[in-house]
């Protein structure tokens, strides 16, 4: 099955560290050629010169606010023409925000929806046309906040809980066209998050690494049943 994906073209949205990085990590070791993208240009071209380095399918970065319709749709047509088509396409880049609703900047609220809501939308708008009748994955990750409601959480809860609901619609829209869509759910995870540092204390967290490895396997299910909606926990957290 991993000769099927060998040469296969995908994009991780936020794919300079974290998450994305992992799973962009993930996909070039098993032979398929990514586009990473980032608003940084220096971060993300960075991250892919390494990521080449380290052997199997070629990484390119491209700098795309997914925030941004038009950012997005070069992103794609650059990658179309630079990798030969699109077949994965993963929503990975996110930013979180936590305030009561009054006391919320305005701009920050415009900041979550449009990175973690339209900006899927945008990407899988553009994306569609590329696979239709040829098949391909979308894989969206979202949160166990799009489920379990917090104080403090209005605007990431509303962007996660849209996600989940915006994943099972497009999942409806396109799988009689062969375009498989996921959505992952995952709670605490060892990432920059949200300011947040990477660190050995909270190897209690799930790791990028294990995210990057489902999403692999979700490629490679077979293609007569769908797993569209992943809910995954850390297995033992601290008890409070």
């Amino acid at each position: 099955m991993a000769d099927e994906l060998r040469g296969r073209a995908a994009v991780v949205t936020g794919g300079s560290k974290g998450i994305g990085r992992a799973i962009a990590q993930a996909l070039a070791g098993a032979g398929l050629n990514v586009v990473i993208t980032s608003r940084h240009e220096d971060e993300v071209v960075a991250a892919a010169q390494e990521m080449t380095a380290e052997g199997g399918g070629r990484v390119l970065g491209v700098r795309c606010d997914v925030r941004d319709h038009d950012d997005v749709r070069r992103m794609v047509e650059t990658t179309v023409a630079e990798l030969g088509g699109l077949d994965v396409l993963v929503n990975n880049a996110g930013v979180g925000g936590f305030a009561a609703v009054d006391e919320m900047d305005v701009d920050q609220w415009d900041q979550i929806l449009e990175t973690n809501l339209s900006g899927v939308f945008y990407c899988c708008r553009e994306a569609i046309p590329h696979m239709r009748g040829k098949g391909g994955w979308i894989i969206n990750i979202a949160s166990l906040a799009g489920k379990n409601a917090f104080a403090g959480g209005a605007a990431y809860n509303a962007s996660k809980f849209g996600l989940v609901g915006f994943s099972e619609a497009l999942m409806l829209d396109v799988r009689q066209h062969g375009i498989r869509v996921n959505y992952i759910m995952p709670g605490s995870v060892n990432t920059y998050f949200n300011g947040k540092e990477p660190s050995p204390q909270n190897d209690w967290m799930i790791q990028p690494e294990d995210i990057a490895r489902l999403v692999l396997e979700l490629l490679r299910f077979p293609s007569n049943a769908l797993p569209s909606r992943i809910e995954i926990r850390p297995s033992a957290p601290p008890q409070k």
